[in-house]
């Protein structure tokens, strides 16, 4: 494939005039054949590397995609620049509505879908008979991501390429230490992938840190920034109730902000709306947990706010990432007082079951069920096991993956068993120390009396950008100096019946993922 070729198919199907950094290497060595690990900053275009191949292959290309808004984002940007063959197979189909899909798989050039639905006998089997060019694992650090995130079924999709003829595999993140990339290659099983890894620091975002004495302060400090600034905001949180109060608390406080609130627990449909309204400009501000933003296109998020900070610099550099994308001035604020340190070390305690109960709980399990068909509900084992959702899904996989678990039976050997438990403990007792040094590096980031920029990125990379505007509050920024352009308010809009004719009929300028 010349890159002449590339080039014009850019500008034929996608209308735009040149590659972003890293899109161009990645997609022609995607055309050649070979596996590739894409590390590209948020923002930076991670979807045009497979979109583009996908409109020039014969074949199919699938997706793994985690979430379903986005998904169906990506769909319906596709479907607006022409690319009509593609497909978001996800829960909210109808039985026959799949079926369908399944009957016509092969006419499709992009499918997407999620990791746990690829574990459903029915599609692989469908896909067997489907001429499968290119296989994309998108936000890839979730096979390496273990705690209240983890999607045991990222870690089943080497097993998955297996049984689909082995594909070429393009696996994409924002953000990947060296750690991580070995995770996600090793997990896939493809060791001669070619990495493209390209900085990820991103120049137009500044970062201040906030220190206070108590929650009351914070809302002090949100309350007056949101009254001088009407910006696109995120605040993130890692309790979903104080996403429902800070929610409240900020729509009684700042009537003339529009104000939700997005977590995990929510309806699906109530979180597909929420994230609509925000990305159509009818929301302020989003109170939520780390569930909202993967995958976000908005341009012109102005502000992230961490009120909690989450446990491991990776992630508090995902969520700042979607600031920004248009290249404009944008802020992350991180708001800290003292004891904030509790939440983020109770979820490592509470994320994976304690060591020193695994001889107890697996006598448990084969007292009360080795002699059943069936492994009960998950409601039911949670119960008996004493354990959360999230300790169950790890030591589901762990017990399928050595053989404990088939068919959702218990198999049962007694010496299998002992040194399974041992590997178990092991692991746990590696996961949790890792975690323990990931979220001792994020206190120590807060807490840096030196450059923040520079003391984020140096587990990602050697150096980073001139900053395009302020740096950092270690560096001398100050709100009173940040002038972004505000959000118009209700009463400076046009709601003519033309204009709303026009919102609705008009496709705009996508500079997101897609380009």
């Amino acid at each position: 494939m010349t890159n002449q070729k590339l080039k014009e198919q850019l500008r034929k199907q996608f209308c735009i005039s040149s590659f972003r950094p890293g899109q161009e290497e990645i997609i022609k060595d995607i055309m050649h054949g070979n596996d590739v690990l894409g590390i590209l900053p948020t923002g930076s275009g991670k979807s045009l590397c497979y979109q583009l191949p996908a409109s020039l292959f014969e074949g199919v290309t699938i997706v793994v995609s985690p979430l379903i808004s986005l998904m169906e984002d990506q769909v319906k940007q596709l479907k607006a620049t022409g690319f009509k063959d593609v497909v978001a197979l996800n829960s909210f189909m109808t039985l026959p509505e799949k079926k369908s899909v399944y009957r016509q798989l092969n006419q499709f050039k992009l499918i997407y879908l999620s990791p746990e639905l690829l574990q459903q006998h029915e599609l692989i089997k469908q896909l067997k008979h489907v001429k499968i060019d290119l296989f994309v694992i998108d936000e890839a650090h979730c096979i390496s991501q273990w705690g209240h995130e983890f999607r045991p079924d990222y870690l089943r999709l080497g097993k998955v390429l297996g049984e689909l003829n082995n594909p070429t595999v393009l696996a994409l993140s924002a953000t990947a230490t060296k750690e991580v990339q070995q995770d996600i290659i090793s997990s896939l099983n493809r060791y001669e992938m070619i990495g493209h890894i390209y900085p990820m620091d991103r120049e137009n975002i500044t970062f201040t840190v906030q220190k206070v004495n108590d929650d009351r302060e914070k809302q002090d400090v949100m309350v007056k920034i949101f009254k001088r600034y009407r910006v696109p905001t995120l605040i993130y949180f890692s309790s979903r109730r104080k996403t429902e109060e800070m929610a409240a608390f900020l729509s009684e406080s700042l009537p003339s902000q529009r104000v939700a609130f997005y977590h995990g627990a929510m309806d699906q449909l109530d979180r597909i709306t929420i994230q609509q309204q925000f990305m159509n400009d009818q929301l302020d501000i989003i109170c939520c947990t780390s569930a909202f933003g993967m995958g976000i296109n908005k341009q012109n998020i102005r502000l992230i706010l961490h009120y909690h900070f989450p446990m491991q610099i990776e992630s508090f550099l995902q969520e700042v990432g979607r600031a920004g994308r248009d290249g404009k001035s944008s802020i992350s604020l991180l708001l800290y007082s003292p004891g904030d340190e509790a939440i983020p070390n109770s979820i490592i305690e509470n994320e994976l079951p304690p060591k020193e109960n695994l001889n107890n709980l697996f006598s448990k399990l084969y007292r009360s069920y080795f002699h059943y068909q069936q492994l009960p509900s998950t409601e039911q084992l949670l119960e008996t096991l004493q354990l959360n959702e999230i300790q169950w899904r790890f030591l589901n996989y762990q017990m399928e993956k050595h053989g404990m678990i088939k068919g959702n039976q218990l198999i049962y050997h007694k010496e299998d068993w002992q040194q399974t438990i041992e590997k178990i403990g092991c692991l746990v007792e590696t996961r949790t120390v890792s975690k323990e040094r990931k979220l001792y590096e994020m206190i120590s980031s807060i807490h840096e009396e030196n450059c923040l920029r520079e003391t984020l990125y140096n587990s990602f990379q050697d150096d980073y950008k001139t900053p395009l505007y302020m740096c950092c509050s270690n560096c001398g920024f100050s709100f009173e100096n940040w002038e972004p352009e505000q959000t118009r308010t209700d009463d400076q809009k046009d709601f003519s019946w033309d204009t709303k004719l026009k919102k609705i009929l008009f496709i705009g300028d996508h500079d997101d993922e897609t380009a």
